[in-house]
């Protein structure tokens, strides 16, 4: 992958100013440390950073079509790029280079905004038809890539990371406090709002479309969706047989692993022992007669070391492994960079693991690795799944029973909150199902930590209300896919492809690739009958595991589901290191005013005299305070501990920049 940002001008042809795009490029150097490019022109202003690893000789960007007359800079993959690129050139389109890139000016020249139905990939790109003077601003279906922006007056910033935005030094960061519940509500920054006021995320499967307009008029700019995830109505599932099932999954996802494999850099592979992992490191052993290299985590802490499994795994396919083993005390150092890298706070303490771990590719010189992601999402692998259809079970004759019970939970856990709120979510979000119960759980903190000037501030906003869903859409599908979709819009993008997928990755220079969010697998398991999700209430990923039978040992491809985390609070709050205890003093809370002071130093001291599932909530709420005070501090004036804040980095004024101009082989505008 790479690192894209940019600068348009809305209502004038003012250039961009070539020194304000070095730096939002150099902002994000570490996203593609080995080329760097930029293109200007009247009112358009786009710079690149690449991590080379398809056509690794003539991959240039900017990059351009035949003519001069569309430019594009491009993060990410095309991954059937091969046999797109034979299809445009059967058309009559000339390719100058080797790079996947280049089928994306040709496939516009073809097919203009309709070239999303024919995309298959992890992307974030901008694409500028000079003659049309248009933009358009992308993201993949799912959100592997990132892609944000932000509008002062009659300017447009984007970028691939906030960072590359507010070294614009036109973006002044100011902390957005609907955003930073979003932390509190679902871990992670999962819709068009970030933490950051003003600015936003593009959303999975959207694109922006920018029309510039002469004589000083002011640009348009309207946003699409070209895709979103969607399930049959319940009972119009397809329900082949279990050999047909199998058979059809099997050849799906072995491609969706082959094409993954196809990069001009060597390929390795993240193992954790899981059936999902080991499925796909077994898999590319198929396909290539041999094993890449794998990686793994070892938490060094009692009930989270599974390197037994992992090593299990390695062994059964022929893998040489790496084992990167981490205590608390390494997550918690880690944690800094961590945040940085992400542009928010995190509270998944196993970020940070992965962040460790990414840098130990990179040290071996590894660009691209293969990971087992997306499984759980697409066939219902998380323990909540169970325990909401062993709820559901209790519904008896119509009665609401579940309901009843949820309730009774809700009111033992926090017994302030209006029950109303809790029902205004599940209208919102199509009812009750695994997710929300979950995050339900968790949110929980959130009446204990903020004080009363930020639930002003959220002025009764339900994060939920930020995501674009259909509640009566929702409401015809199978309870598990209700559950299902809600992780796609959630967990998925905001947490597995964010703060564990793209950011930690990308902070190394590693591109991390998904064989379970490949485009046709995903669409099949959406289609498929929940009972090859979630089998009776324990057999979870049936499918899958069926696949996995004539692969993998019955111990690995039948192995119960275990999440991948570290401790939570014990990773920072046992030893903590000092610019842990600085960020929960007293002063430093006051200092940015969002929570209860005397409330998180009493939760601080006692949370450990908690029982299971109460203490589990206040120790993830308290990692959010820790993290939100991280954040606060290395984006938003400092003053809070002793770390050294984030700054725009200095340009090479003396270095001259590498400015693309095109073929003008056809009259264009500007």
């Amino acid at each position: 992958m790479c690192g894209i940002a940019g600068v348009i001008e809305l209502a004038s042809d003012r250039k961009p100013d070539l020194l304000m795009l070095r730096k939002m490029a150099q902002a994000i150097e570490h996203r593609g440390p080995n080329e760097e490019g930029f293109y200007i022109e009247p009112g358009v202003g786009l710079a690149h950073r690449r991590l080379s690893i398809v056509g690794l000789a003539d991959g240039q960007q900017p990059m351009f079509n035949e003519d001069g007359s569309v430019v594009v800079i491009f993060n990410g993959e095309i991954f059937d790029y091969p046999e797109l690129r034979d299809e445009l050139r059967a058309k009559g389109h000339v390719f100058r280079t080797h790079s996947d890139t280049e089928c994306l000016v040709h496939l516009w020249e073809e097919m203009g905004e309709k070239m999303f139905e024919r995309l298959r990939g992890q992307f974030a790109f901008c694409i500028y038809d000079r003659r049309e003077r248009t933009l358009l601003l992308a993201r993949d279906r799912i959100g592997i890539c990132p892609l944000h922006w932000a509008r002062r007056g009659d300017t447009f910033y984007f970028g691939s990371e906030i960072k590359a935005i507010l070294a614009s030094g036109q973006v002044e960061a100011k902390p957005d406090i609907k955003g930073i519940d979003h932390i509190f509500t679902y871990l992670a920054m999962a819709t068009r709002r970030t933490m950051f006021e003003g600015i936003s995320s593009l959303l999975p499967g959207t694109y922006l479309k920018i029309r510039l307009r002469p004589n000083g008029e002011v640009a348009d700019i309207t946003e699409r969706t070209y895709y979103d995830i969607d399930f049959p109505d319940w009972g119009d599932e397809y329900n082949p047989s279990e050999a047909k099932a199998k058979e059809e999954f099997g050849e799906l996802f072995t491609k969706a692993v082959d094409i993954r494999l196809r990069a001009d850099v060597p390929v390795v592979a993240y193992l954790s022992g899981g059936v999902d992992s080991t499925a796909v490191a077994a898999t590319i052993a198929k396909i290539r007669g041999e094993s890449v290299p794998t990686f793994t985590i070892q938490i060094a802490h009692e009930g989270f070391d599974e390197t037994d499994r992992a090593l299990l795994a390695a062994r059964t396919i022929g893998a040489k492994p790496t084992i990167v083993t981490l205590r608390g005390t390494d997550l918690a150092d880690a944690y800094p960079e961590l945040v940085r890298a992400s542009d928010c706070a995190v509270v998944d303490t196993s970020s940070a693991a992965l962040l460790c771990l990414a840098k130990e590719v990179h040290r071996q010189g590894y660009r691209v690795t293969l990971t087992g992601e997306g499984a759980d999402e697409a066939l219902a692998g998380y323990p909540w799944f169970k325990a909401t259809r062993l709820l559901r079970m209790l519904d008896v004759g119509g009665l609401p029973v579940s309901a009843a019970v949820r309730r009774v939970f809700f009111s033992m856990m926090a017994p302030n909150i209006p029950w109303s709120r809790v029902k205004k979510t599940w209208e919102i979000i199509g009812g009750r199902h695994a997710f929300n119960d979950l995050y339900g759980m968790i949110s929980m903190s959130r009446f204990h930590f903020y004080k009363p000037e930020t639930w002003a501030a959220i002025d009764g906003h339900i994060a939920y209300q930020d995501m674009a869903i259909n509640p009566e859409k929702v409401q015809r599908w199978h309870p598990v896919n209700r559950a299902l979709y809600l992780g796609y819009k959630t967990m998925l993008p905001g947490l597995l492809m964010n703060h564990k997928g793209d950011r930690p990755a990308m902070n190394s220079s590693v591109e991390g690739r998904y064989p379970f969010l490949d485009e046709d697998l995903q669409r099949y398991c959406s289609q498929i009958h929940p009972r090859f999700k979630l089998r009776g209430i324990w057999r979870d990923k049936h499918l899958l595991r069926l696949f996995a039978a004539d692969l993998l040992p019955g111990e690995i491809a039948n192995r119960p589901k275990a999440i991948f985390r570290a401790p939570f609070a014990n990773t920072f709050f046992d030893n903590p290191p000092e610019y842990i205890k600085q960020l929960l003093t007293r002063e430093s809370m006051e200092r940015t005013g969002l929570f209860d002071v005397d409330q998180v130093l009493y939760q601080h001291e006692n949370f450990r005299k908690l029982r299971l599932g109460r203490r589990l909530s206040i120790e993830m709420g308290l990692t959010a305070v820790m993290s939100t005070q991280l954040w606060h501090h290395l984006y938003l004036g400092g003053g809070l501990c002793d770390l050294p804040t984030w700054s725009p980095p200095r340009v090479d004024e003396s270095k001259p920049a590498v400015v693309r101009t095109p073929p003008e082989t056809a009259a264009v505008a500007g």
